[in-house]
C-alpha cells in the first residue's frame, strides 16, 4: 500500500493494531482510514462501528481490504460502516483512484463543517453585541430540545431544534444597532425593519443543505397561532411544529431574563404570562400546556436563569449529530 501511495504527496501513519490506530485518532486529524478486514483483536467490521460510533470521527471516510471474496463479506464491510470496499489482489490505479476520490469528498464534507461552524460563530456574534441576551441561545437551545422530547419529537427534528436555539435570530445581523438596541417604542418603519430579520436569517441559511430543517424556525418562529405573526401570518397548525416548540422556548426565556425595558420576572409569573398570551390567541395552547406540565416535573427547567444542563445536551448531540459539535460552544 504504501508502495502504491509513494507518488502521492500523502503523510501516512502506520497501525500494527486497533489500540494503536485508536492513539492515532485521539491525537492527530486523519482524513482517511485504511483497514484490512481481518486485523489482530478486532474484525475490521468491528473497528468500522467502533470508529462510526464516535462523534468525533464519524465522518472520516473508511477504505476496507479483503482477501476474502463473496458477497457477504463485503455486505458485512460496507454494513459496518466502511465506505469503500476493495478485494485483493490490489491494482495500484484503482487504489489511488479511490484514495483520491475520498479525499476529496472528505475535503467537501470539512469545508461545509467551516461553513456551519461560521454561521455559529456569526449567531453568537449578534448574541454577543448584547449583554442582556448572553447565553439566551444555550438556553433556548435546551428548553426547546427538552419540550421536544416530551412531546415525542422525531431525532431529526430535535437536531433542527437544537440548531434553531443558535441560528433562530441570525438575519439580526442585518438589523442597525440604532434600532436593534432602541429602548424606546420603535416606529412603523423601523418595526419593519426588525421584523424582516427572520426572512434575512432564512436566506442566510438557504444554501447549506444540512440545515434545511432549521429553516422554518428561523422564518416562523415570530408567527402567531391566530394569524397576526410575521412574516407570512400563518395560523394553527400552519405554523411548522418545530417553530411552534422554540417560539415557547424563546418567549419564556426573554421573559425570565432581564432586559433594559423590564425585569426579570420569575418562571411562574413567566408561565402566567404564556397563558394570557394563549388566551389571547397568540401560542399553541397545547404546547404551552405541555412545556407548564414540564416545567413543574422538572427542577432543571424550574431555575430559569440556569447554566445550560450541558451533560445531557453532550449526550443529545451525540446521539443526534455527527457534524454539529458543541465543543465550540461556551461553558
Amino acid at each position: 500500500m504504501r508502495a502504491m501511495l509513494r507518488q502521492e504527496p500523502y503523510r501516512i501513519r502506520e497501525a500494527r493494531k486497533p489500540a494503536e490506530a485508536f492513539e492515532f485518532l485521539e491525537k492527530e486529524k486523519i482524513d482517511l482510514i485504511i483497514v484490512e478486514m481481518m486485523i489482530p483483536g478486532l474484525s475490521g467490521p468491528e473497528f468500522c462501528r467502533k470508529v462510526k460510533s464516535d462523534r468525533r470521527w464519524q465522518l472520516i471516510p473508511i477504505l476496507m481490504m479483503s482477501t476474502l471474496h463473496g458477497v457477504e463479506n463485503e455486505l458485512a464491510g460496507i454494513t459496518s460502516g466502511a465506505d469503500e470496499f476493495l478485494l485483493k489482489p490490489l491494482h495500484p490505479a484503482i487504489v489511488r483512484a479511490r484514495v483520491q476520490s475520498m479525499l476529496r469528498h472528505k475535503a467537501a464534507i470539512d469545508t461545509l463543517e467551516e461553513a456551519e461552524s461560521i454561521l455559529f460563530g456569526l449567531a453568537q456574534a449578534i448574541e454577543y453585541r448584547d449583554n442582556y441576551t448572553a447565553g439566551h441561545c444555550q438556553r433556548i437551545a435546551w428548553y426547546s430540545v427538552s419540550l421536544g422530547m416530551a412531546l415525542g419529537m422525531q431525532s431529526s427534528e430535535l437536531l433542527a431544534l437544537h440548531r434553531g436555539g443558535f441560528l433562530h435570530d441570525i438575519g439580526k445581523i442585518a438589523v442597525p444597532d440604532a434600532i436593534l438596541h432602541k429602548n424606546g417604542d420603535l416606529t412603523p418603519e423601523e418595526w419593519e425593519i426588525m421584523r424582516s430579520h427572520t426572512v434575512k436569517g432564512e436566506a442566510i441559511c438557504r444554501p447549506m443543505k444540512s440545515l434545511q430543517g432549521v429553516l422554518p424556525i428561523i422564518r416562523y418562529h415570530h408567527e402567531r397561532w391566530d394569524g397576526s405573526g410575521y412574516p407570512d401570518g400563518l395560523r394553527g397548525e400552519e405554523i411548522p411544529l418545530v417553530a411552534r416548540v422554540l417560539q415557547i422556548a424563546d418567549i419564556f426565556d426573554a421573559l425570565t431574563t432581564a432586559r433594559p425595558y423590564k425585569p426579570a420576572y420569575p418562571p411562574q409569573k413567566a408561565l402566567e404570562i404564556l397563558r394570557e398570551e394563549t388566551a389571547r390567541g397568540w401560542r399553541d395552547p397545547e404546547l404551552v400546556e405541555v412545556f407548564s406540565r414540564l416545567h413543574a416535573a422538572d427542577e432543571t427547567l424550574a431555575q430559569a436563569t440556569m447554566g445550560v444542563h450541558w451533560q445531557q445536551l453532550e449526550l443529545l448531540n451525540k446521539n443526534l449529530s455527527s457534524s454539529y459539535n458543541l465543543s465550540c460552544f461556551q461553558k
